[in-house]
């Protein structure tokens, strides 16, 4: 299989396997004027199988949504053909309006313009306004 490189743009690499397009949605990709490539179930030394997400657009992408999502993702930065950039994630201290409270009596539910906030604690994340637990599914 050929797939071609990015000119200028990103490379999401190492996205658990069978998550890509887990990730294209929640970055919201199905609307971007641009080529993306999904590359799905690709051998890795260090996981066994991975997904690549390859974007040929300078975007900006929410890191705080990848960590949350994946935090193992690499986040290429392409430019002119190379690679220019290099980022690790990790879990997000806070996370801002990308996962919502499910507790019906939080404000959140009543209040539809306020901001989902959700700090981590341990390693479950935890609505700053209720202290309600978020699992991950």
């Amino acid at each position: 299989m050929n797939i071609d490189g990015v000119k200028n743009g990103i490379v999401l690499d190492h996205i658990r396997a069978g998550e890509a397009m887990a990730v294209f949605h929640a970055l919201n990709l199905d609307g971007l004027d641009a080529c993306v490539a999904i590359i799905m179930n690709v051998k890795s030394a260090k996981y066994g199988k991975k997904d690549i997400l390859k974007i040929d657009a300078e975007i900006d992408v929410d890191l705080e949504t990848l960590g949350y999502l994946d935090p193992n993702i690499t986040v290429n930065i392409v430019k002119d053909e190379k690679m220019v950039e290099k980022k690790h994630l990790s879990l997000p201290k806070t996370l801002r309006d990308v996962i919502a409270c499910k507790n019906p009596r939080c404000i959140t539910t009543t209040e539809p313009n306020l901001t989902h906030v959700f700090h981590l604690s341990g390693e479950l994340y935890r609505c700053a306004y209720c202290e309600t637990a978020h699992e991950k599914n």
